[in-house]
Protein backbone atom coordinates (compact mmCIF):
# COMPACT_ATOMS: atom_id res chain seq x y z
CA UNK A 1 0.00 0.00 0.00
CA UNK A 2 2.81 2.35 0.89
CA UNK A 3 4.48 1.50 -2.41
CA UNK A 4 1.32 2.60 -4.23
CA UNK A 5 1.36 5.88 -2.35
CA UNK A 6 5.03 6.42 -3.14
CA UNK A 7 4.36 5.54 -6.75
CA UNK A 8 1.49 8.03 -6.84
CA UNK A 9 3.64 10.74 -5.39
CA UNK A 10 6.46 10.00 -7.82
CA UNK A 11 4.13 10.13 -10.80
CA UNK A 12 2.70 13.40 -9.47
CA UNK A 13 6.18 14.83 -9.10
CA UNK A 14 7.10 13.73 -12.62
CA UNK A 15 3.94 15.33 -14.00
CA UNK A 16 4.68 18.53 -12.08
CA UNK A 17 8.25 18.64 -13.35
CA UNK A 18 7.11 18.11 -16.94
CA UNK A 19 4.25 20.64 -16.86
CA UNK A 20 6.22 23.82 -17.52
CA UNK A 21 8.54 22.31 -20.17
CA UNK A 22 5.47 21.04 -22.04
CA UNK A 23 3.77 24.46 -21.76
CA UNK A 24 6.96 26.16 -22.97
CA UNK A 25 7.23 23.83 -25.97
CA UNK A 26 3.57 24.48 -26.78
CA UNK A 27 4.15 28.24 -26.67
CA UNK A 28 7.16 27.87 -28.97
CA UNK A 29 5.37 25.55 -31.40
CA UNK A 30 2.28 27.75 -31.78
CA UNK A 31 4.36 30.93 -32.03
CA UNK A 32 6.69 29.47 -34.66
CA UNK A 33 3.73 28.21 -36.69
CA UNK A 34 2.13 31.67 -36.64
CA UNK A 35 5.50 33.16 -37.52
CA UNK A 36 5.96 30.87 -40.50
CA UNK A 37 2.50 31.68 -41.83
CA UNK A 38 3.11 35.44 -41.51
CA UNK A 39 6.53 35.33 -43.14
CA UNK A 40 5.49 33.12 -46.04
CA UNK A 41 2.42 35.32 -46.65
CA UNK A 42 4.63 38.40 -46.93
CA UNK A 43 7.42 37.04 -49.11
CA UNK A 44 4.92 35.29 -51.42
CA UNK A 45 3.69 38.71 -52.59
CA UNK A 46 6.46 38.39 -55.18
CA UNK A 47 5.16 36.01 -57.92
CA UNK A 48 8.59 34.44 -58.42
CA UNK A 49 9.00 33.80 -54.69
CA UNK A 50 5.42 32.47 -54.49
CA UNK A 51 6.19 29.96 -57.21
CA UNK A 52 9.38 28.88 -55.40
CA UNK A 53 7.45 28.39 -52.15
CA UNK A 54 4.79 26.34 -53.93
CA UNK A 55 7.29 23.97 -55.49
CA UNK A 56 10.00 23.81 -52.81
CA UNK A 57 10.31 21.54 -49.78
CA UNK A 58 10.17 22.84 -46.18
CA UNK A 59 13.89 23.62 -45.96
CA UNK A 60 13.79 25.35 -49.34
CA UNK A 61 10.94 27.51 -48.04
CA UNK A 62 13.00 28.38 -44.94
CA UNK A 63 15.92 29.38 -47.16
CA UNK A 64 13.67 31.71 -49.17
CA UNK A 65 12.35 33.31 -45.97
CA UNK A 66 15.83 33.63 -44.41
CA UNK A 67 17.14 35.29 -47.58
CA UNK A 68 14.34 37.86 -47.30
CA UNK A 69 15.21 38.55 -43.65
CA UNK A 70 18.93 38.93 -44.46
CA UNK A 71 17.98 41.43 -47.17
CA UNK A 72 16.08 43.43 -44.54
CA UNK A 73 19.09 43.33 -42.21
CA UNK A 74 21.20 44.81 -44.97
CA UNK A 75 18.70 47.66 -45.34
CA UNK A 76 19.02 48.80 -41.69
CA UNK A 77 21.17 51.98 -41.75
CA UNK A 78 24.41 52.15 -39.79
CA UNK A 79 22.93 54.65 -37.33
CA UNK A 80 20.21 52.11 -36.53
CA UNK A 81 22.85 49.59 -35.49
CA UNK A 82 24.76 52.31 -33.61
CA UNK A 83 21.79 53.47 -31.53
CA UNK A 84 20.72 49.88 -30.91
CA UNK A 85 24.23 49.14 -29.64
CA UNK A 86 24.17 52.16 -27.32
CA UNK A 87 20.75 51.12 -26.01
CA UNK A 88 22.20 47.67 -25.23
CA UNK A 89 24.96 49.25 -23.13
CA UNK A 90 22.38 51.28 -21.20
CA UNK A 91 20.26 48.17 -20.61
CA UNK A 92 23.16 46.15 -19.19
CA UNK A 93 24.31 49.10 -17.08
CA UNK A 94 20.81 49.23 -15.56
CA UNK A 95 20.92 45.47 -14.95
CA UNK A 96 24.19 45.91 -13.07
CA UNK A 97 22.47 48.64 -11.08
CA UNK A 98 19.90 46.01 -10.00
CA UNK A 99 22.68 44.12 -8.20
CA UNK A 100 24.12 47.33 -6.81
CA UNK A 101 20.73 48.28 -5.36
CA UNK A 102 20.41 44.80 -3.82
CA UNK A 103 23.84 45.13 -2.20
CA UNK A 104 22.78 48.51 -0.83
CA UNK A 105 19.65 46.91 0.66
CA UNK A 106 21.80 44.20 2.27
CA UNK A 107 24.29 46.71 3.65
CA UNK A 108 27.13 45.13 1.67
CA UNK A 109 27.69 47.90 -0.85
CA UNK A 110 31.23 48.66 0.35
CA UNK A 111 32.28 45.01 0.15
CA UNK A 112 31.93 44.67 -3.65
CA UNK A 113 33.40 47.13 -6.17
CA UNK A 114 31.32 48.58 -8.99
CA UNK A 115 33.45 46.94 -11.77
CA UNK A 116 33.08 43.53 -10.07
CA UNK A 117 29.30 44.02 -9.83
CA UNK A 118 29.15 44.95 -13.53
CA UNK A 119 31.01 41.82 -14.64
CA UNK A 120 29.08 39.50 -12.31
CA UNK A 121 25.74 40.94 -13.35
CA UNK A 122 26.67 40.87 -17.04
CA UNK A 123 27.56 37.16 -16.96
CA UNK A 124 24.55 36.25 -14.81
CA UNK A 125 22.05 37.97 -17.10
CA UNK A 126 23.80 36.80 -20.29
CA UNK A 127 23.39 33.19 -19.17
CA UNK A 128 19.95 33.69 -17.61
CA UNK A 129 18.45 35.35 -20.70
CA UNK A 130 19.72 32.62 -23.04
CA UNK A 131 19.37 29.48 -20.93
CA UNK A 132 16.00 30.34 -19.37
CA UNK A 133 14.99 29.91 -15.71
CA UNK A 134 17.04 33.06 -15.14
CA UNK A 135 16.55 33.03 -11.37
CA UNK A 136 18.30 29.65 -11.16
CA UNK A 137 20.92 30.00 -13.89
CA UNK A 138 21.77 33.61 -13.05
CA UNK A 139 21.54 32.80 -9.34
CA UNK A 140 24.19 30.09 -9.70
CA UNK A 141 26.56 32.62 -11.28
CA UNK A 142 25.92 35.15 -8.52
CA UNK A 143 26.39 32.52 -5.82
CA UNK A 144 29.82 31.71 -7.22
CA UNK A 145 30.79 35.36 -7.77
CA UNK A 146 29.51 36.98 -4.58
CA UNK A 147 30.49 34.10 -2.31
CA UNK A 148 34.05 34.89 -3.34
CA UNK A 149 33.49 38.35 -1.85
CA UNK A 150 32.32 37.00 1.49
CA UNK A 151 28.53 37.06 1.04
CA UNK A 152 26.63 34.22 2.71
CA UNK A 153 24.31 31.99 0.69
CA UNK A 154 21.28 33.59 2.32
CA UNK A 155 22.56 37.03 1.31
CA UNK A 156 23.08 35.92 -2.28
CA UNK A 157 19.57 34.45 -2.32
CA UNK A 158 18.21 37.78 -1.07
CA UNK A 159 20.23 39.61 -3.73
CA UNK A 160 18.78 37.39 -6.49
CA UNK A 161 15.24 37.83 -5.15
CA UNK A 162 15.68 41.60 -4.89
CA UNK A 163 16.96 41.83 -8.46
CA UNK A 164 14.03 39.78 -9.76
CA UNK A 165 11.63 42.00 -7.83
CA UNK A 166 13.22 45.15 -9.27
CA UNK A 167 12.65 43.77 -12.77
CA UNK A 168 9.04 42.81 -12.01
CA UNK A 169 8.44 46.18 -10.37
CA UNK A 170 9.74 47.93 -13.49
CA UNK A 171 7.48 45.82 -15.72
CA UNK A 172 4.45 46.61 -13.53
CA UNK A 173 5.20 50.33 -13.62
CA UNK A 174 5.67 50.62 -17.38
CA UNK A 175 2.95 48.13 -18.33
CA UNK A 176 0.55 49.90 -15.97
CA UNK A 177 1.25 53.22 -17.70
CA UNK A 178 0.86 51.68 -21.17
CA UNK A 179 -2.42 49.87 -20.37
CA UNK A 180 -3.92 52.81 -18.48
CA UNK A 181 -3.09 55.60 -20.92
CA UNK A 182 -2.88 53.72 -24.23
CA UNK A 183 -5.15 50.65 -24.00
CA UNK A 184 -5.70 50.78 -27.76
CA UNK A 185 -2.20 49.38 -28.23
CA UNK A 186 -3.44 45.96 -27.12
CA UNK A 187 -6.39 45.91 -29.55
CA UNK A 188 -4.50 44.31 -32.50
CA UNK A 189 -3.32 41.51 -30.20
CA UNK A 190 -6.94 40.72 -29.28
CA UNK A 191 -7.58 39.66 -32.90
CA UNK A 192 -4.92 36.96 -32.53
CA UNK A 193 -5.68 35.93 -28.94
CA UNK A 194 -9.50 35.77 -28.49
CA UNK A 195 -9.17 35.73 -24.70
CA UNK A 196 -7.82 39.29 -24.76
CA UNK A 197 -10.93 40.46 -26.60
CA UNK A 198 -13.00 39.64 -23.52
CA UNK A 199 -10.53 41.53 -21.33
CA UNK A 200 -10.33 44.58 -23.60
CA UNK A 201 -12.98 46.66 -21.73
CA UNK A 202 -11.01 46.21 -18.52
CA UNK A 203 -7.55 46.97 -19.92
CA UNK A 204 -7.47 50.39 -18.23
CA UNK A 205 -8.55 48.80 -14.95
CA UNK A 206 -5.70 46.30 -15.19
CA UNK A 207 -3.25 49.12 -15.90
CA UNK A 208 -4.57 51.17 -13.01
CA UNK A 209 -4.39 48.14 -10.73
CA UNK A 210 -0.72 47.58 -11.58
CA UNK A 211 0.07 51.21 -10.80
CA UNK A 212 -1.83 51.01 -7.51
CA UNK A 213 0.23 48.01 -6.46
CA UNK A 214 3.41 49.96 -7.25
CA UNK A 215 2.10 52.95 -5.30
CA UNK A 216 1.32 50.78 -2.27
CA UNK A 217 4.88 49.45 -2.37
CA UNK A 218 6.25 52.99 -2.40
CA UNK A 219 3.93 54.08 0.43
CA UNK A 220 4.88 51.00 2.48
CA UNK A 221 8.50 52.07 2.27
CA UNK A 222 7.85 55.75 3.01
CA UNK A 223 5.60 54.95 5.99
CA UNK A 224 8.02 52.24 7.16
CA UNK A 225 5.21 49.72 7.57
CA UNK A 226 5.75 46.44 9.37
CA UNK A 227 6.98 43.47 7.28
CA UNK A 228 4.28 41.71 5.30
CA UNK A 229 3.82 38.09 6.43
CA UNK A 230 2.51 35.42 4.05
CA UNK A 231 2.64 32.14 5.95
CA UNK A 232 6.25 31.61 6.93
CA UNK A 233 7.48 34.17 4.43
CA UNK A 234 8.28 37.67 5.69
CA UNK A 235 8.68 40.52 3.23
CA UNK A 236 10.29 43.69 4.58
CA UNK A 237 9.90 47.02 2.83
CA UNK A 238 13.26 48.44 1.68
CA UNK A 239 14.32 51.95 2.63
CA UNK A 240 12.94 54.87 0.58
CA UNK A 241 16.39 55.34 -0.98
CA UNK A 242 16.40 51.76 -2.26
CA UNK A 243 12.83 52.02 -3.56
CA UNK A 244 13.63 55.30 -5.33
CA UNK A 245 16.54 53.62 -7.12
CA UNK A 246 14.36 50.64 -8.06
CA UNK A 247 11.76 53.03 -9.48
CA UNK A 248 14.41 54.45 -11.80
CA UNK A 249 16.53 51.38 -12.61
CA UNK A 250 13.69 49.00 -13.53
CA UNK A 251 12.06 51.21 -16.17
CA UNK A 252 15.43 52.34 -17.58
CA UNK A 253 16.49 48.77 -18.35
CA UNK A 254 13.18 47.95 -20.05
CA UNK A 255 13.06 51.21 -22.00
CA UNK A 256 16.61 50.63 -23.25
CA UNK A 257 15.92 47.00 -24.20
CA UNK A 258 12.82 48.04 -26.16
CA UNK A 259 14.83 50.83 -27.81
CA UNK A 260 17.14 48.20 -29.35
CA UNK A 261 14.18 46.93 -31.39
CA UNK A 262 12.83 50.42 -32.09
CA UNK A 263 16.05 51.71 -33.65
CA UNK A 264 16.35 48.60 -35.83
CA UNK A 265 12.83 48.99 -37.28
CA UNK A 266 12.33 50.82 -40.60
CA UNK A 267 11.02 54.40 -40.52
CA UNK A 268 8.23 53.56 -42.95
CA UNK A 269 5.21 52.26 -41.05
CA UNK A 270 6.98 52.53 -37.71
CA UNK A 271 4.19 52.71 -35.09
CA UNK A 272 6.32 54.72 -32.63
CA UNK A 273 8.16 53.91 -29.44
CA UNK A 274 5.07 53.49 -27.17
CA UNK A 275 3.77 50.63 -29.35
CA UNK A 276 7.22 49.02 -29.50
CA UNK A 277 7.52 49.33 -25.72
CA UNK A 278 4.08 47.81 -25.16
CA UNK A 279 4.85 44.91 -27.52
CA UNK A 280 8.20 44.35 -25.81
CA UNK A 281 6.73 44.34 -22.30
CA UNK A 282 3.91 41.95 -23.19
CA UNK A 283 6.03 39.54 -25.24
CA UNK A 284 8.99 39.51 -22.86
CA UNK A 285 6.70 38.91 -19.88
CA UNK A 286 4.86 36.06 -21.62
CA UNK A 287 8.21 34.52 -22.57
CA UNK A 288 9.43 34.70 -18.98
CA UNK A 289 6.23 33.26 -17.52
CA UNK A 290 6.34 30.38 -19.99
CA UNK A 291 10.08 29.96 -19.28
CA UNK A 292 10.85 30.14 -23.00
CA UNK A 293 14.61 30.81 -23.36
CA UNK A 294 15.04 34.22 -24.97
CA UNK A 295 11.29 34.35 -25.69
CA UNK A 296 11.90 32.40 -28.92
CA UNK A 297 8.84 32.60 -31.15
CA UNK A 298 6.69 34.28 -28.51
CA UNK A 299 8.24 37.72 -28.99
CA UNK A 300 7.98 37.49 -32.76
CA UNK A 301 4.32 36.46 -32.65
CA UNK A 302 3.35 39.31 -30.29
CA UNK A 303 5.32 41.94 -32.21
CA UNK A 304 3.78 40.87 -35.53
CA UNK A 305 0.28 41.01 -34.02
CA UNK A 306 0.80 44.51 -32.57
CA UNK A 307 2.52 45.91 -35.67
CA UNK A 308 0.35 44.98 -38.66
CA UNK A 309 1.62 47.93 -40.72
CA UNK A 310 5.25 46.75 -40.74
CA UNK A 311 6.35 43.83 -42.88
CA UNK A 312 6.99 40.57 -41.07
CA UNK A 313 10.54 40.33 -42.43
CA UNK A 314 11.34 43.83 -41.12
CA UNK A 315 10.03 42.91 -37.65
CA UNK A 316 12.03 39.68 -37.75
CA UNK A 317 15.17 41.58 -38.75
CA UNK A 318 14.74 44.06 -35.88
CA UNK A 319 14.23 41.26 -33.36
CA UNK A 320 17.24 39.45 -34.79
CA UNK A 321 19.31 42.57 -34.07
CA UNK A 322 17.90 42.56 -30.53
CA UNK A 323 18.79 38.89 -30.03
CA UNK A 324 22.26 39.46 -31.41
CA UNK A 325 23.05 42.50 -29.24
CA UNK A 326 21.09 41.65 -26.09
CA UNK A 327 21.49 37.85 -26.01
CA UNK A 328 24.09 36.25 -28.27
CA UNK A 329 27.03 38.67 -28.12
CA UNK A 330 26.81 38.96 -24.27
CA UNK A 331 26.63 35.14 -24.10
CA UNK A 332 29.79 34.82 -26.22
CA UNK A 333 31.57 37.45 -24.11
CA UNK A 334 30.61 35.79 -20.83
CA UNK A 335 32.69 32.67 -21.56
CA UNK A 336 36.12 34.34 -21.34
CA UNK A 337 34.99 36.28 -18.23
CA UNK A 338 34.05 33.03 -16.46
CA UNK A 339 37.36 31.41 -17.44
CA UNK A 340 39.33 34.44 -16.20
CA UNK A 341 37.43 34.42 -12.90
CA UNK A 342 38.02 30.71 -12.30
CA UNK A 343 41.70 31.07 -13.21
CA UNK A 344 42.11 33.90 -10.68
CA UNK A 345 40.35 31.80 -8.03
CA UNK A 346 42.78 28.93 -8.65
CA UNK A 347 45.75 31.26 -8.42
CA UNK A 348 44.55 32.64 -5.10
CA UNK A 349 44.34 29.11 -3.74
CA UNK A 350 47.90 28.45 -4.87
CA UNK A 351 46.90 26.06 -7.63
CA UNK A 352 48.05 28.21 -10.52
Amino acid sequence: MSNDKNSGRSWGQIAGNLAWPVISLAFIAVSLWMLQVKLEAEVSSDPVVRAALAEGAFWDDMRVVSDAIIARLMQIPWEGYLFSGLATLVAYAALAWYDRISLMHLGRLKDVSWPYVCLSSFVAYALGHNVGASVLSGGAVRLRAYSAKGLAKTEVASLVAMGSFTFGYGVALLLGVVLLFAPELVAPLARTVPLLATLEPGIRVIGGGLLCICLLYILGSLLRLKPLRIGRIEISYPSPGVVARQTIAGPIELLAAAAIVFFALPHSGNPGFPVVLGAFLISFTVGLVAQVPGGVGVMEAVFLALMPDIGATSVMAALLVWRLLYLLIPLAMSGPIILAFEYNQLRRRGCG
